[in-house]
């Protein structure tokens, strides 16, 4: 579904990308991992649409949709969340996803007033998705509570419900478990793979956690210096010396290897 084919960005001189190329196939659910300063949120700002690369292509469905702004991505299908969450915190959970669909009547002061029955009719149709989507995360208990009283594992399902308004197609994930309690990671993530068995969606996902990793993703992307090192099943990852020597340098991966013989 999504194609990225050698994009590269520097920042005064410090190369953040550099010539990275990888596919996020349609339907599945893609891990991107590496160590901090690799580059991974860099090139999800890139894809997302809130930074042009200095060259290379990004193509959604085959269509060349680099340096498109965020808003024109959205309405294609291709979201993004983020390591820390951004809830409306003064808002109820419900509002805060009754507010994401784009284009609602209710937003015209014309349509307002001269269409009422229309501006009714759909806020009724929002509010019966926001049900789908409070029931499907298993939320709806947390439905009028303000979002910024919200546990930190709640405001990622809250930030999962968000992308579940729109019509997205190709989710970006940033750290869906940074900050979350064991318990909650395992409903988020049986939520991300009921999104994709169920209902299609497209995923890839920047994480530390490995665990978390190995059980969602099929390919798994690393990324160190900027650029694509290794791509495969999460046991190839593992095995691989280059992905290794990139989280612990060489003398520590010896060093662990040594350790772990009886």
């Amino acid at each position: 579904m999504v194609s990225i084919q050698g994009l590269s960005k520097a920042f005064g001189g410090l190369q953040a990308v550099n010539q990275c190329s990888f596919d996020i196939p349609a339907g599945g659910i893609t891990g991107l991992i590496g160590p901090n300063g690799a580059g991974k949120t860099t090139l999800f700002s890139m894809v997302a649409g809130a930074v042009r690369p200095d060259s290379g292509k990004i193509l959604l469905d085959g269509e060349d949709v680099t340096g498109l702004p965020t808003h024109k991505l959205f309405r294609k299908g291709l979201v993004r969340t983020f390591q820390i969450p951004h809830e409306f915190s003064r808002m109820t959970v419900r509002e805060n996803l009754m507010v994401v669909p784009p284009g609602q009547s209710g937003e015209n002061l014309i349509s307002a007033l001269l269409a009422p029955g229309r501006v009714r009719a759909q806020e009724q149709a929002v509010r019966q998705k926001v049900d789908d989507v409070l029931d499907f995360l298993q939320i709806t208990h947390v439905a009028n509570e303000l979002a910024g009283n919200l546990s930190g594992g709640q405001k990622k399902l809250l930030e999962l419900g968000r992308t579940m308004m729109t019509e997205a197609r190709m989710v970006l994930l940033d750290e869906p478990g940074a900050g979350v309690n064991r318990t909650l990671l395992g409903k988020l993530a049986d939520a991300i793979l009921r999104l994709n068995h169920e209902r299609g969606y497209t995923f890839c996902i920047i994480e530390h956690d490995m665990d978390l990793i190995a059980r969602l993703c099929q390919p798994v992307v690393v990324m160190a210096h900027g650029r694509v090192i290794a791509e495969g099943s999460m046991d190839d990852i593992r095995r691989n010396e280059e992905v290794r020597e990139a989280y612990l340098g060489g003398h520590a991966a010896r060093k662990l290897d040594e350790d772990a013989k009886p």
